[in-house]
């Protein structure tokens, strides 16, 4: 496809966002030299990792990367949608209109991503390469190759946005957030309190930790939308149940803000409100769900009831002292967010298999099931329409 027709209309189709996003790793991957060899120069020998080196300019750039092309690819199919007159059918995602927040959440999340997974493999590299160095001028090709990789990938992730890409960048985020956390801990012994140790510091540890939850919540209140919107709804009483799903995935997602808000050491009953509150609306969620939403597979409705009978028993454990607070915490964290990720993915297959109707891009989703064969209604508006 040539370069001028790719810039022009450069997520028209596949064959395109796959042309466009290239243009822009190549792109980034020449700015990117360019600083790179301007900041190594002179500096002779770089190390692998560490303060001023090959994996630190990577990890950093990368992270500035992420949210820049994130950020304008988003900005870029809400130009296209106005383009076209309000009308750009994405590739393969039934989304729904992503307001600004919603944005720069996502936005931090791929560069929190990007940051500390190059940092990740800069300290193994280190450790394989034991005493190696990097000449600058190969420093600089490392680092700009890195970061064009970020920008491309980050530019497709944009595009695409999907329920089960949603759960892989949900998950990735919150284990490289909270073991960062862990690993950067002052206090050791942290875990002989609680989870929300991590949160009281005034060190890296405690930023981390909390700019994790409140992200995190907040890509929760956007997945409420993206993972209800493929549910089907034939009748007044299936949309009542989608929209009371979907208040309790943004329940969820403020009261888990509210927990990285709300340190334990500062504001002890609100974060226990938020906490405790976060866990009561996720079992009436598993609880509820059959009826709210009769569709929904019968194994991950058993898997929900087996999660939180798994909790329960953990309480009891608690209370009993033979588990402290920290092993409750975890496993329970480690269940919910499970349980939203498998129940992403379960409302995206139901799109695949031809029983969503694409929705208006509007904040509000709207939609009505089809009968099974009846096939799938056009909708009247993108669901990138606007940003």
């Amino acid at each position: 496809m040539p370069i001028a027709r790719v810039l022009r209309r450069p997520v028209a189709n596949s064959e395109s966002l796959e042309s466009s996003s290239l243009v822009v790793g190549a792109l980034v991957f020449v700015v990117s030299t360019c600083v790179a060899a301007f900041t190594f120069w002179g500096s002779g020998d770089v190390p692998i990792s560490g303060p001023g080196s090959v994996g630190q300019f990577a990890a950093l750039g990368s992270a500035l990367a992420a949210i820049v092309v994130f950020v304008a690819a988003r900005v870029l199919l809400g130009a296209r949608g106005s383009a076209d007159g309000g009308v750009w059918h994405a590739l393969d995602s039934p989304g729904v209109r992503l307001h600004w927040f919603d944005i720069a959440a996502l936005a931090v999340a791929h560069a929190v991503i990007a940051l500390l997974g190059w940092l990740a493999i800069a300290s193994l590299l280190e450790r394989s390469f034991t005493g190696a160095v990097v000449y600058s001028l190969a420093a600089a090709l490392l680092s700009g190759v890195a970061i064009a990789v970020t920008a491309y990938v980050v530019a497709l992730s944009a595009v695409r946005l999907t329920p089960m890409l949603f759960s892989l960048i949900l998950a990735v985020f919150l284990v490289v957030g909270v073991f960062a956390s862990m690993l950067s801990a002052t206090d050791p012994f942290w875990w002989q309190k609680n989870l929300s140790t991590l949160g009281i510091s005034d060190d890296v540890s405690a930023l981390a930790f909390n700019i994790t939850l409140i992200v995190a919540g907040v890509i929760i209140t956007t997945i409420a939308h993206y993972a209800t919107a493929p549910i089907p709804v034939a009748t007044e009483r299936d949309a009542r149940g989608r929209s009371l799903v979907r208040l309790a995935l943004v329940a969820m997602g403020i009261l888990l803000a509210c927990v990285g808000i709300f340190p334990v050491d500062r504001f002890l009953a609100a974060h226990n409100l938020a906490a405790s509150g976060m866990a009561l609306v996720f079992v009436g969620l598993v609880i509820g769900l059959r009826r709210a939403i009769p569709a929904m597979p019968r194994v991950f409705i058993l898997l929900g009831y087996v999660f939180v009978g798994v909790i329960v028993v953990l309480a009891v454990f608690f209370v009993n002292g033979y588990y402290n607070l920290t092993a409750v915490e975890l496993v329970a964290f480690l269940l919910i967010f499970g349980w939203l990720i498998v129940f992403l993915r379960n409302t995206g297959a139901m799109a695949n298999r031809g029983e969503h109707v694409p929705v208006s891009a509007g904040s509000d989703v709207r939609g009505s099931g089809l009968a099974a064969g009846e096939g799938v209604v056009p909708s009247d508006e993108s669901p990138h329409a606007a940003v």
